[in-house]
């Protein structure tokens, strides 16, 4: 295994990957009594358009097919797994986003036992026709939930916007029409593509012996049979900015107007440690001009243009990166447009100034620290960041790092109206759209 020492935060990364190909991260953390352990692949909503394993032909399979699959995993002939870990003391769960799914366990208990059902689970598909469609209507009723969620609609309303022809516009779950069209055949064709241990990782952290965790891992590994690793082929529409749509908005029955702005990443998405500054710099950039410490904000929400509702938040994944600002308001145009202007105005903006800077990483690096020593913090946040070989563990030296003159030239890059979106939701009776 390969040893990573982190000795201003007294923290130490094992990993190494094995001759399957997975990829395995361990991070003991002997002061807890839980351990967590996550199995991921790099399988989301987005992928709905790849060649499969054994095929040279593309194939374009339903939307929301990889959080049915998520859902599926769990049934198994012999019964349901999360009664197994029940009986091994541990909760499980799962989720798909839109570049990946995870599956977990927390346990204080039997940790041995629990990363073996976790693997074996996870590498052991069961599908039939009739589990397939007793899903459907579960899924379906979950679909139907989320289209009456307004936050949802609005968020998905704006990725409508900035993305459409990019699957990342269609809901996670898919449609429910488009769920009608999985098949168990589908469900193993998608599985035997993208479960491969080669494009999988497994992260444990918590209460261990990494020695004694890698050597249970591999056994666990050995005894199955894995087909040869192979590089999967994706594919995803060409977008230019003139595809962007600057506005759009729809009625529902909602006491406030809500509003949010878009600013699409054009161009291809940084990679590796790269990804990781470029990101930390756009979340400087973003606190710094409406961020609870400037003045924009103080303004804004003294005028009760913004409420406790407001938020932002810059999303970098594979092949997309985009930041949103959004939340209720009393004046959804008077929203958009001031919000607009604060972004076109950044590069130049009295915000960006070197004592608020300071203030805002002192505040930032805070954040990190404490959220450090929480271990739902690590094990949900460091198996969904893809930053090459920098971890968590990298963010406050970088944090440190980066200077106003970086953050200038990043505002005037990506604060352009021509990669800017707005959507509104409106109340039905006050609505003259």
């Amino acid at each position: 295994m390969e040893k990573k020492q982190y000795e201003q935060l007294n923290e130490t990364i094992y990993t190494e990957t094995l001759s399957n190909g997975l990829s395995v991260t361990l991070l003991p953390k002997n002061e807890f009594h839980k351990t967590y352990g996550l199995f991921t692949t790099k399988y989301g909503s987005i992928d709905n358009q790849f060649i499969p394993r054994d095929s040279d032909q593309l194939t374009r399979v339903p939307d929301g097919i990889a959080h049915f699959l998520e859902h599926k995993m769990f049934e198994k002939e012999d019964g349901d797994v999360f009664n197994l870990f029940g009986k091994l003391g541990a909760s499980a769960n799962a989720f798909t986003s839109f570049t990946q799914t995870s599956y977990l366990f927390s346990s204080t208990t039997n940790v041995d036992e629990n990363i073996g059902t976790l693997l074996d689970f996870v590498q052991e598909p069961y599908f039939t026709k009739e589990t397939v469609d007793k899903e459907k209507g579960i899924i379906a009723q979950e679909i139907q939930m989320y289209e009456d969620e307004p936050d949802w609609r609005l968020f998905f309303g704006l990725l409508g916007n900035m993305y459409p022809k990019h699957p990342l516009h269609i809901d996670i779950a898919g449609t429910v029409d488009s769920i009608m069209d999985i098949t168990a055949e589908l469900l193993h064709e998608s599985y035997n593509t993208f479960y491969h241990p080669s494009n999988m990782n497994l992260f444990v952290v918590g209460k261990m012996d990494p020695e004694e965790m890698i050597q249970l891992i591999k056994t666990n590994q050995a005894k199955k049979n894995f087909s040869e690793a192979t590089e999967i082929e994706r594919y995803f529409p060409e977008e230019t900015t003139a595809d962007i749509k600057p506005f759009d908005s729809i009625k529902m029955a909602v006491k406030r107007p809500k509003s949010i702005v878009g600013i699409k990443g054009v161009g291809r998405a940084p990679e590796g440690k790269g990804a990781l500054v470029y990101k930390t710099t756009m979340d400087l950039l973003l606190a710094l001009l409406v961020g609870p410490t400037s003045d924009n904000y103080l303004r804004l929400y003294d005028t009760g243009i913004i409420d406790d509702s407001f938020s932002y938040d810059f999303s970098l994944e594979r092949t997309f990166y985009f930041a949103d600002i959004g939340g209720d308001t009393k004046e959804p145009e008077a929203f958009s447009n001031v919000i607009k202007e604060i972004l076109l105005t950044a590069k130049v903006s009295p915000e960006l100034n070197q004592a608020h800077l300071v203030l805002v990483k002192k505040r930032m690096i805070g954040q990190v620290l404490q959220s450090l020593n929480s271990l739902e913090y690590i094990a949900s946040h460091y198996s969904q960041q893809n930053y090459g070989e920098a971890t968590l563990f990298d963010l406050v030296p970088i944090i440190d790092s980066i200077t106003l003159n970086q953050i200038k030239v990043l505002a005037e890059e990506f604060m352009q109206e021509k990669y800017m979106s707005v959507f509104h939701i409106l109340p039905k009776e006050d609505s003259k759209t």
